[in-house]
């Protein structure tokens, strides 16, 4: 398996995945897959950020894929960076999702970033719980019904990740810019 930068020609790929997932896991609280294009779009601007957004390849097929963005846009979170992850359904529990998410927690930390956030939809996801708790993740709580899909109310779990020491000292780097 490799884990690479994403590019152009993996859209189709990332769109199929994240598509099966908007349509049958509480992975996304998305209930609509976007395009292709949408997909693009989401791809750059992540990109633009100097963030990373990864795929993971296996015999020549995209097979998952991970990324960070900023927690939230406040310029206080400069530090702070979320993770998403989805992994092609025939792949599931193959280290695709932990070997994509080191990759994605390895370039958060050489940017200088401090924390890492999952924000994990639904509290009986326990593979992508279970992954992040193998990656260092410790839980920070767990939101109830805060969305509704397939007719019925969703939890989410919140799990967080110091890096680079977190806040044991104070930042060298400028961050993520708001």
């Amino acid at each position: 398996m490799i884990v690479r930068d994403a590019g152009p020609d993996d859209v189709g790929a990332v769109a199929r995945i994240y598509g099966h997932h908007v349509l049958n896991s509480l992975g996304t609280f998305e209930e609509v897959p976007p395009s292709e294009v949408e997909i693009a779009s989401r791809i750059a601007a992540v990109v633009e950020r100097g963030l990373p957004y990864l795929v993971a390849e296996e015999a020549g097929a995209v097979v998952g894929f991970a990324y960070a963005t900023p927690f939230r846009p406040r310029a206080a979170y400069r530090y702070t960076a979320e993770d998403s992850v989805y992994i092609d359904p025939a792949c599931i529990g193959q280290g695709v999702g932990k070997a994509l998410v080191a990759e994605v927690i390895g370039r958060c930390e050489a940017l200088g970033l401090r924390q890492m956030v999952a924000v994990i939809g639904d509290s009986a996801n326990a593979g992508s719980i279970g992954l992040h708790r193998s990656l260092g993740f410790e839980p920070a709580g767990t939101g109830r019904a805060f969305g509704f899909k397939f007719g019925r109310w969703v939890d989410i779990v919140w799990m967080q990740k110091a890096l680079n020491g977190g806040e044991s000292s104070l930042p060298d780097a400028a961050g993520l810019a708001p």
